[in-house]
């Protein structure tokens, strides 16, 4: 897989939000809020919020390494942490292994904190986005070398959020995928089951033939509300998504 850098960031930046980026170890985020909440003393928040977020993670992960590791559905502790269960739950229903939550775990629980302070809220995490917003927005797909890349973006409404949007690539980027999809962007209210189920998605897609198996597999996961798939020049499409030109 290639690696590629977070240009990609510029398609989901709103011009009228103020966009700053915090990095602590695997997570690195791109952050959106409303200009008249901005200030230094909320960046200094959201650090300590990311840090708030990971530790228990952290501390369960020394105490059950194999959580970390797991590739298929991991059966927790009793008496793991809520956002442990949370990604644990998110793999269970797609498939997966709990890693293939995190990112959105951290997302959903960093925006639904800011979302106290700023109406308006874009948390983006590796792909992976927390979007709560007061007016029409939208995202657009970056899907590497695919002549799609960059043409198509998904429109988003205010009555869809908080909603979490997010993206898999079996050729962009650093997560781990089994599948050659260019780009495979999965919506639901839940941002840990969005990131699961894109992960699951991307592993399916080795062909174009691939498209209506990944979509039907998406479709009939409880609280997936929309899923987009490319590869080469080919496009699917399923659920509440509703593109316009980018």
């Amino acid at each position: 897989m290639d690696f590629t850098e977070r240009f990609y960031r510029k398609d989901h930046r709103q011009v009228d939000l103020v966009h700053f980026q915090l990095a602590l170890a695997e997570t690195d985020l791109d952050i959106g809020v409303c200009k008249e909440r901005f200030s230094p003393e909320l960046v200094e928040w959201v650090k300590e919020m990311i840090l708030a977020s990971r530790r228990p993670l952290e501390e369960y992960i020394q105490r059950d390494p194999g959580f970390l590791s797991a590739l298929t559905p991991y059966t927790v502790l009793p008496d793991a942490p809520l956002i442990v269960q949370t990604m644990a739950e998110a793999g269970r229903l797609a498939g997966v292994g709990p890693m293939a939550a995190v990112a959105g775990a951290v997302s959903e629980l960093l925006g639904k904190s800011i979302a106290k302070r700023s109406r308006d809220v874009i948390v983006e995490n590796g792909g992976d986005i927390f979007l709560r917003t007061s007016r029409i927005r939208r995202v657009g797909i970056f899907a590497g070398n695919s002549p799609l890349s960059n043409k198509v973006a998904i429109e988003i409404r205010p009555d869809q959020t908080p909603l979490g949007i997010c993206t898999s690539s079996g050729k962009v980027g650093h997560s781990l995928s089994f599948g050659k999809a260019d780009a495979v962007v999965v919506l639901s209210p839940s941002v840990p089951l969005a990131d699961a189920v894109a992960t699951a998605c991307g592993n399916l897609v080795q062909t174009i033939d691939d498209l209506e198996r990944t979509i039907e597999f998406a479709s009939e996961i409880p609280g997936v509300t929309g899923v987009l798939v490319i590869k080469d020049d080919r496009l699917a499409v399923w659920g509440s998504v509703k593109l316009s030109p980018q």
